[in-house]
Protein backbone atom coordinates (compact mmCIF):
# COMPACT_ATOMS: atom_id res chain seq x y z
CA UNK A 1 0.00 0.00 0.00
CA UNK A 2 1.48 3.34 -0.97
CA UNK A 3 2.42 6.16 1.71
CA UNK A 4 3.25 3.25 4.46
CA UNK A 5 6.31 5.59 5.63
CA UNK A 6 4.10 8.29 5.99
CA UNK A 7 1.49 6.04 8.27
CA UNK A 8 4.16 4.91 10.33
CA UNK A 9 4.12 8.79 11.24
CA UNK A 10 0.74 9.72 11.13
CA UNK A 11 -1.86 7.45 9.73
CA UNK A 12 -4.59 9.83 9.74
CA UNK A 13 -2.36 11.88 6.91
CA UNK A 14 -1.80 8.48 5.36
CA UNK A 15 -5.49 7.20 5.45
CA UNK A 16 -6.59 10.30 3.56
CA UNK A 17 -3.47 10.33 0.88
CA UNK A 18 -4.80 6.51 0.40
CA UNK A 19 -8.13 7.86 -0.03
CA UNK A 20 -7.37 10.92 -2.75
CA UNK A 21 -5.18 8.22 -4.76
CA UNK A 22 -8.56 5.70 -4.95
CA UNK A 23 -11.10 8.76 -5.16
CA UNK A 24 -8.70 9.22 -8.30
CA UNK A 25 -8.25 5.87 -9.75
CA UNK A 26 -12.12 5.69 -9.50
CA UNK A 27 -13.45 8.69 -11.03
CA UNK A 28 -13.44 10.77 -14.41
CA UNK A 29 -11.25 14.00 -13.73
CA UNK A 30 -12.81 16.68 -15.99
CA UNK A 31 -11.76 19.99 -14.47
CA UNK A 32 -10.28 21.78 -16.99
CA UNK A 33 -7.66 22.77 -14.93
CA UNK A 34 -6.78 19.74 -13.48
CA UNK A 35 -4.90 16.39 -14.73
CA UNK A 36 -2.94 13.84 -13.69
CA UNK A 37 1.08 14.32 -12.85
CA UNK A 38 3.21 10.89 -13.54
CA UNK A 39 4.68 8.53 -11.19
CA UNK A 40 8.57 10.49 -11.72
CA UNK A 41 6.97 14.14 -11.86
CA UNK A 42 5.51 13.26 -8.46
CA UNK A 43 8.34 11.69 -7.06
CA UNK A 44 10.33 14.42 -7.74
CA UNK A 45 8.41 16.86 -6.10
CA UNK A 46 8.62 14.62 -3.14
CA UNK A 47 12.13 14.50 -3.05
CA UNK A 48 14.81 15.67 -0.35
CA UNK A 49 15.03 19.28 -2.63
CA UNK A 50 11.94 19.93 -0.36
CA UNK A 51 15.09 20.39 2.42
CA UNK A 52 17.11 22.92 0.73
CA UNK A 53 16.47 26.62 0.53
CA UNK A 54 17.71 27.65 -2.91
CA UNK A 55 17.08 31.96 -2.57
CA UNK A 56 18.60 33.54 -5.36
CA UNK A 57 18.99 32.12 -9.11
CA UNK A 58 21.21 29.46 -10.26
CA UNK A 59 25.26 30.48 -9.86
CA UNK A 60 23.90 33.46 -7.86
CA UNK A 61 22.09 31.99 -4.26
CA UNK A 62 22.18 33.52 -1.00
CA UNK A 63 23.12 30.23 0.55
CA UNK A 64 25.88 27.24 0.36
CA UNK A 65 25.28 23.64 -0.48
CA UNK A 66 23.00 25.04 -3.74
CA UNK A 67 24.54 22.99 -6.46
CA UNK A 68 22.23 20.32 -7.11
CA UNK A 69 19.19 22.58 -6.94
CA UNK A 70 21.18 24.74 -9.66
CA UNK A 71 21.58 21.95 -11.78
CA UNK A 72 17.70 21.31 -11.40
CA UNK A 73 16.44 24.57 -11.84
CA UNK A 74 18.89 24.71 -15.20
CA UNK A 75 17.68 21.87 -16.32
CA UNK A 76 13.95 23.36 -15.98
CA UNK A 77 15.06 26.52 -18.06
CA UNK A 78 16.76 25.27 -20.62
CA UNK A 79 13.86 22.36 -21.04
CA UNK A 80 11.23 24.88 -21.39
CA UNK A 81 13.40 27.43 -23.47
CA UNK A 82 13.60 24.38 -26.15
CA UNK A 83 9.40 23.66 -25.75
CA UNK A 84 8.17 27.13 -26.24
CA UNK A 85 11.29 28.72 -27.82
CA UNK A 86 11.18 31.97 -25.65
CA UNK A 87 14.68 33.56 -24.83
CA UNK A 88 14.30 33.82 -21.20
CA UNK A 89 12.36 31.62 -18.82
CA UNK A 90 11.66 32.24 -14.83
CA UNK A 91 10.34 28.61 -13.21
CA UNK A 92 10.22 30.12 -9.74
CA UNK A 93 6.52 31.14 -9.37
CA UNK A 94 4.75 29.03 -7.39
CA UNK A 95 1.64 29.26 -9.01
CA UNK A 96 0.07 30.56 -12.16
CA UNK A 97 -1.57 33.29 -10.53
CA UNK A 98 1.53 34.71 -8.66
CA UNK A 99 3.40 34.68 -11.98
CA UNK A 100 1.08 37.18 -13.05
CA UNK A 101 1.50 38.98 -9.89
CA UNK A 102 5.63 39.38 -10.75
CA UNK A 103 4.97 40.72 -13.95
CA UNK A 104 2.55 43.07 -12.63
CA UNK A 105 4.98 44.21 -10.01
CA UNK A 106 7.80 44.43 -12.56
CA UNK A 107 6.25 46.33 -15.08
CA UNK A 108 3.06 48.47 -13.51
CA UNK A 109 3.19 51.02 -10.22
CA UNK A 110 0.08 51.02 -8.26
CA UNK A 111 -3.05 52.39 -10.05
CA UNK A 112 -1.95 51.67 -13.55
CA UNK A 113 -4.37 50.47 -15.62
CA UNK A 114 -5.18 46.49 -16.66
CA UNK A 115 -7.60 45.96 -19.68
CA UNK A 116 -8.72 42.41 -19.03
CA UNK A 117 -11.35 39.84 -20.00
CA UNK A 118 -14.67 39.69 -17.52
CA UNK A 119 -14.58 36.12 -15.46
CA UNK A 120 -17.91 36.07 -16.18
CA UNK A 121 -16.96 35.82 -20.14
CA UNK A 122 -13.91 33.47 -19.46
CA UNK A 123 -11.32 35.82 -17.72
CA UNK A 124 -9.22 34.54 -14.60
CA UNK A 125 -9.63 36.15 -10.85
CA UNK A 126 -5.87 37.10 -11.00
CA UNK A 127 -6.92 39.32 -14.43
CA UNK A 128 -8.29 42.27 -12.23
CA UNK A 129 -10.99 40.71 -10.14
CA UNK A 130 -12.45 43.13 -7.06
CA UNK A 131 -11.78 40.04 -4.71
CA UNK A 132 -7.97 39.44 -6.33
CA UNK A 133 -5.11 41.48 -5.30
CA UNK A 134 -5.22 42.80 -8.97
CA UNK A 135 -8.78 44.57 -8.47
CA UNK A 136 -7.74 46.07 -5.18
CA UNK A 137 -3.93 47.23 -6.78
CA UNK A 138 -4.41 48.33 -10.04
CA UNK A 139 -7.22 50.38 -12.09
CA UNK A 140 -9.14 47.54 -13.80
CA UNK A 141 -11.16 47.83 -17.30
CA UNK A 142 -12.78 44.40 -18.65
CA UNK A 143 -13.86 43.29 -22.43
CA UNK A 144 -16.09 40.89 -22.93
CA UNK A 145 -16.71 38.33 -25.73
CA UNK A 146 -19.21 38.84 -28.85
CA UNK A 147 -22.88 37.61 -27.04
CA UNK A 148 -23.65 36.50 -30.67
CA UNK A 149 -20.61 34.52 -31.42
CA UNK A 150 -18.97 33.26 -27.99
CA UNK A 151 -15.88 35.09 -29.37
CA UNK A 152 -13.40 37.50 -28.26
CA UNK A 153 -14.70 40.94 -29.37
CA UNK A 154 -12.08 42.10 -30.86
CA UNK A 155 -13.66 45.62 -31.92
CA UNK A 156 -14.86 46.00 -28.93
CA UNK A 157 -11.53 45.20 -27.23
CA UNK A 158 -10.13 47.99 -29.18
CA UNK A 159 -12.62 50.91 -28.26
CA UNK A 160 -12.81 49.85 -25.25
CA UNK A 161 -8.33 50.14 -25.08
CA UNK A 162 -8.38 53.37 -27.33
CA UNK A 163 -10.91 55.29 -24.27
CA UNK A 164 -9.39 53.08 -21.75
CA UNK A 165 -5.74 53.76 -22.53
CA UNK A 166 -4.34 50.76 -20.26
CA UNK A 167 -0.74 49.65 -19.45
CA UNK A 168 -0.94 46.23 -20.08
CA UNK A 169 -3.54 44.18 -21.70
CA UNK A 170 -4.35 40.53 -20.54
CA UNK A 171 -4.83 37.87 -22.91
CA UNK A 172 -5.24 33.85 -21.81
CA UNK A 173 -8.12 33.18 -20.02
CA UNK A 174 -10.15 30.06 -17.73
CA UNK A 175 -12.98 29.48 -19.51
CA UNK A 176 -12.66 30.25 -23.01
CA UNK A 177 -13.46 27.37 -25.39
CA UNK A 178 -11.33 28.91 -28.65
CA UNK A 179 -8.16 29.42 -30.30
CA UNK A 180 -6.86 32.62 -28.47
CA UNK A 181 -6.66 35.27 -31.57
CA UNK A 182 -3.13 36.69 -29.74
CA UNK A 183 -1.61 38.32 -32.81
CA UNK A 184 -4.58 40.63 -33.17
CA UNK A 185 -4.76 41.23 -29.48
CA UNK A 186 -1.09 42.39 -29.85
CA UNK A 187 -2.53 44.83 -32.75
CA UNK A 188 -4.60 46.57 -30.36
CA UNK A 189 -1.96 46.72 -27.61
CA UNK A 190 0.00 47.99 -29.95
CA UNK A 191 -2.14 50.74 -30.92
CA UNK A 192 -2.67 52.23 -27.23
CA UNK A 193 1.31 52.07 -26.25
CA UNK A 194 0.27 49.01 -23.74
CA UNK A 195 2.31 45.85 -22.70
CA UNK A 196 0.53 42.94 -23.48
CA UNK A 197 0.48 39.84 -21.11
CA UNK A 198 -0.66 36.01 -22.05
CA UNK A 199 -1.81 33.76 -19.35
CA UNK A 200 -1.74 30.55 -20.92
CA UNK A 201 -1.93 28.48 -17.73
CA UNK A 202 -4.89 26.26 -19.54
CA UNK A 203 -3.28 26.04 -22.95
CA UNK A 204 0.73 25.86 -21.74
CA UNK A 205 0.77 22.18 -23.11
CA UNK A 206 -1.12 22.87 -26.08
CA UNK A 207 1.32 25.79 -26.90
CA UNK A 208 4.03 23.98 -26.11
CA UNK A 209 2.92 20.47 -28.58
CA UNK A 210 2.36 23.12 -31.62
CA UNK A 211 -1.25 22.70 -31.06
CA UNK A 212 -2.06 26.09 -30.22
CA UNK A 213 -1.05 29.15 -31.65
CA UNK A 214 2.03 30.50 -29.90
CA UNK A 215 2.12 33.96 -27.95
CA UNK A 216 6.10 33.33 -27.60
CA UNK A 217 7.37 36.17 -29.52
CA UNK A 218 3.97 37.80 -30.16
CA UNK A 219 3.67 39.41 -26.76
CA UNK A 220 5.79 41.03 -24.28
CA UNK A 221 5.13 38.66 -21.48
CA UNK A 222 3.73 34.70 -21.09
CA UNK A 223 2.74 33.36 -18.46
CA UNK A 224 1.47 30.03 -17.23
CA UNK A 225 0.70 27.01 -14.94
CA UNK A 226 2.76 24.38 -15.14
CA UNK A 227 -0.20 21.56 -14.02
CA UNK A 228 -2.86 21.84 -16.29
CA UNK A 229 -2.14 20.40 -19.98
CA UNK A 230 1.33 20.45 -19.58
CA UNK A 231 1.60 17.19 -16.47
CA UNK A 232 4.63 19.17 -14.83
CA UNK A 233 3.44 19.12 -10.98
CA UNK A 234 1.82 22.45 -9.28
CA UNK A 235 3.75 25.50 -10.28
CA UNK A 236 3.91 28.48 -12.13
CA UNK A 237 6.28 29.73 -15.59
CA UNK A 238 7.03 33.41 -16.87
CA UNK A 239 8.54 33.90 -20.48
CA UNK A 240 10.13 37.31 -22.14
CA UNK A 241 12.53 38.80 -23.96
CA UNK A 242 15.94 39.67 -22.39
CA UNK A 243 14.73 42.78 -22.46
CA UNK A 244 12.73 42.62 -19.78
CA UNK A 245 14.56 39.16 -18.05
CA UNK A 246 16.15 41.36 -14.86
CA UNK A 247 12.77 43.19 -14.15
CA UNK A 248 10.59 39.58 -14.18
CA UNK A 249 13.41 37.87 -12.29
CA UNK A 250 13.42 40.82 -9.53
CA UNK A 251 9.98 41.04 -8.97
CA UNK A 252 9.66 36.55 -8.77
CA UNK A 253 12.34 37.36 -6.16
CA UNK A 254 12.66 39.33 -3.71
CA UNK A 255 9.95 40.91 -4.97
CA UNK A 256 7.31 38.33 -4.48
CA UNK A 257 8.89 35.45 -3.34
CA UNK A 258 11.34 34.25 -0.76
CA UNK A 259 13.49 30.69 -1.53
CA UNK A 260 11.75 28.84 -4.16
CA UNK A 261 10.22 25.33 -4.19
CA UNK A 262 13.01 23.31 -5.58
CA UNK A 263 11.19 20.11 -4.95
CA UNK A 264 8.57 21.35 -7.33
CA UNK A 265 10.78 22.59 -9.58
CA UNK A 266 12.44 19.26 -9.91
CA UNK A 267 8.97 18.33 -11.11
CA UNK A 268 8.75 21.10 -13.69
CA UNK A 269 11.88 19.79 -15.18
CA UNK A 270 10.66 15.57 -15.04
CA UNK A 271 7.39 17.22 -16.47
CA UNK A 272 8.97 19.47 -19.06
CA UNK A 273 11.48 16.11 -20.46
CA UNK A 274 8.14 14.48 -20.96
CA UNK A 275 6.70 17.01 -22.85
CA UNK A 276 9.74 16.91 -25.26
CA UNK A 277 8.67 13.44 -26.25
CA UNK A 278 6.71 12.60 -29.60
CA UNK A 279 4.64 11.02 -27.15
CA UNK A 280 3.71 14.33 -25.63
CA UNK A 281 2.61 15.66 -29.16
CA UNK A 282 0.32 13.48 -29.96
CA UNK A 283 -1.38 13.63 -26.29
CA UNK A 284 -1.91 17.05 -27.09
CA UNK A 285 -3.49 17.04 -30.26
CA UNK A 286 -5.75 13.90 -28.47
CA UNK A 287 -6.32 16.38 -26.24
CA UNK A 288 -8.54 18.60 -28.27
CA UNK A 289 -9.84 15.87 -30.39
CA UNK A 290 -11.36 14.64 -27.35
CA UNK A 291 -12.90 17.69 -26.49
CA UNK A 292 -14.38 18.28 -30.13
CA UNK A 293 -16.15 15.17 -29.75
CA UNK A 294 -17.19 15.74 -26.61
CA UNK A 295 -18.50 18.60 -27.24
CA UNK A 296 -19.85 17.76 -30.15
CA UNK A 297 -22.08 14.52 -29.08
CA UNK A 298 -23.31 17.18 -26.07
CA UNK A 299 -24.49 19.53 -28.95
CA UNK A 300 -26.37 16.45 -30.43
CA UNK A 301 -28.08 15.69 -27.07
CA UNK A 302 -29.37 19.41 -27.84
CA UNK A 303 -26.79 21.40 -25.01
CA UNK A 304 -25.53 24.73 -25.79
CA UNK A 305 -22.83 25.14 -26.09
CA UNK A 306 -20.65 28.77 -25.65
CA UNK A 307 -18.89 29.40 -29.15
CA UNK A 308 -20.87 26.68 -30.30
CA UNK A 309 -18.14 24.31 -29.62
CA UNK A 310 -14.19 24.14 -28.85
CA UNK A 311 -10.73 24.51 -30.27
CA UNK A 312 -9.00 23.40 -27.22
CA UNK A 313 -9.00 21.34 -24.43
CA UNK A 314 -12.14 22.76 -22.44
CA UNK A 315 -15.99 22.72 -23.24
CA UNK A 316 -18.41 25.30 -21.60
CA UNK A 317 -22.22 24.84 -21.89
CA UNK A 318 -25.13 27.01 -20.97
CA UNK A 319 -27.67 24.95 -19.40
CA UNK A 320 -29.98 27.75 -19.78
CA UNK A 321 -31.73 26.98 -23.47
CA UNK A 322 -32.21 23.71 -22.97
CA UNK A 323 -32.85 23.17 -19.02
CA UNK A 324 -33.42 26.27 -17.77
CA UNK A 325 -34.58 25.11 -14.72
CA UNK A 326 -31.38 23.05 -13.97
CA UNK A 327 -28.24 25.25 -12.43
CA UNK A 328 -24.78 24.66 -12.55
CA UNK A 329 -24.46 23.10 -9.63
CA UNK A 330 -27.22 21.03 -9.27
CA UNK A 331 -25.29 19.04 -12.11
CA UNK A 332 -22.26 19.31 -10.44
CA UNK A 333 -23.03 17.59 -7.33
CA UNK A 334 -25.22 14.89 -8.65
CA UNK A 335 -22.23 13.93 -11.36
CA UNK A 336 -20.20 14.01 -8.67
CA UNK A 337 -21.88 11.43 -6.91
CA UNK A 338 -21.72 9.22 -10.22
CA UNK A 339 -18.03 9.50 -10.08
CA UNK A 340 -17.49 12.46 -13.14
CA UNK A 341 -15.87 15.27 -11.62
CA UNK A 342 -16.55 18.74 -13.18
CA UNK A 343 -17.50 21.90 -11.89
CA UNK A 344 -20.42 24.76 -12.21
CA UNK A 345 -19.25 27.67 -14.05
CA UNK A 346 -20.64 31.05 -14.82
CA UNK A 347 -21.24 31.83 -18.84
CA UNK A 348 -21.76 34.75 -20.96
CA UNK A 349 -24.86 36.95 -19.95
CA UNK A 350 -24.98 34.94 -16.81
CA UNK A 351 -28.14 35.89 -14.95
CA UNK A 352 -27.46 33.53 -12.06
CA UNK A 353 -25.21 33.53 -8.75
CA UNK A 354 -21.61 32.88 -9.27
CA UNK A 355 -22.18 30.53 -7.11
CA UNK A 356 -24.79 28.64 -8.17
CA UNK A 357 -24.34 29.65 -12.16
CA UNK A 358 -25.91 28.93 -15.26
CA UNK A 359 -22.97 26.51 -17.09
CA UNK A 360 -20.77 23.94 -16.56
CA UNK A 361 -17.64 23.40 -17.83
CA UNK A 362 -16.06 20.22 -18.65
CA UNK A 363 -12.48 19.45 -19.55
CA UNK A 364 -10.75 16.41 -21.88
CA UNK A 365 -6.73 16.36 -19.96
CA UNK A 366 -6.72 14.19 -17.53
CA UNK A 367 -9.58 12.05 -19.38
CA UNK A 368 -6.60 12.06 -22.16
CA UNK A 369 -4.13 11.02 -19.95
CA UNK A 370 -6.07 7.69 -18.89
CA UNK A 371 -6.15 7.14 -22.57
CA UNK A 372 -9.34 8.09 -23.47
CA UNK A 373 -10.09 8.84 -27.00
CA UNK A 374 -12.85 10.20 -29.03
CA UNK A 375 -15.53 7.24 -28.60
CA UNK A 376 -15.27 7.10 -25.08
CA UNK A 377 -15.58 10.92 -24.68
CA UNK A 378 -18.77 10.32 -26.99
CA UNK A 379 -20.08 7.97 -24.31
CA UNK A 380 -19.03 10.30 -21.39
CA UNK A 381 -21.14 12.74 -23.13
CA UNK A 382 -24.10 10.27 -23.02
CA UNK A 383 -23.67 9.86 -19.44
CA UNK A 384 -23.08 13.52 -18.93
CA UNK A 385 -26.14 14.41 -20.57
CA UNK A 386 -28.30 11.50 -18.61
CA UNK A 387 -27.71 13.40 -15.36
CA UNK A 388 -28.24 16.85 -16.89
CA UNK A 389 -31.76 15.89 -17.86
CA UNK A 390 -32.69 14.62 -14.48
CA UNK A 391 -30.12 15.31 -11.71
CA UNK A 392 -32.11 14.53 -8.56
CA UNK A 393 -33.15 10.75 -10.38
CA UNK A 394 -31.29 8.47 -7.80
CA UNK A 395 -31.50 5.58 -10.31
CA UNK A 396 -30.20 7.69 -13.54
CA UNK A 397 -26.83 8.58 -11.52
CA UNK A 398 -26.05 5.15 -9.61
CA UNK A 399 -26.61 3.91 -13.56
CA UNK A 400 -24.03 6.11 -14.46
CA UNK A 401 -21.90 5.68 -11.54
CA UNK A 402 -21.42 1.88 -12.27
CA UNK A 403 -20.69 2.73 -16.43
CA UNK A 404 -18.14 4.93 -14.36
CA UNK A 405 -16.57 2.13 -12.64
CA UNK A 406 -16.27 0.38 -15.44
CA UNK A 407 -14.63 3.17 -17.52
CA UNK A 408 -12.33 3.76 -14.90
CA UNK A 409 -10.86 0.01 -14.80
CA UNK A 410 -10.72 -0.13 -18.86
CA UNK A 411 -8.70 2.84 -18.36
CA UNK A 412 -6.81 2.76 -15.24
CA UNK A 413 -4.65 5.46 -13.65
CA UNK A 414 -1.93 4.59 -11.15
CA UNK A 415 -1.48 1.39 -9.43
Amino acid sequence: MPNETVRDADPAVADALNAERRRQNETLAMIASENHASEAVMEAQGSTLTNKYAEGYPGERYYAGCEHADTVENLAIERAKELWGADHVNVQPHSGSQANQAVYLAMLEPGDKILSLDLTHGGHLSHGHPANFTGQTYTVEQYEVDPETGYIDLDGLAETAAEFEPDIVVSGYSAYPREVPFEEIQEVADAVDAYHLADIAHITGLVAAGVHESPVGVTDFVTGSTHKTIRAGRGGIIMCDEEYADDIDNAVFPGAQGGPAMHCIAGKAVGFEEALSAEFEAYAQQTIDNATALAERLQEHGLSLVSGGTDNHLVLADLRPSHPDTAGKEVEEALASAGIVMNANTVPGETRSPFNPSGIRLGTPALTTRGFTESACREVADLIVDVVDDPHDERVVADVAARVEELTDEYPLYD
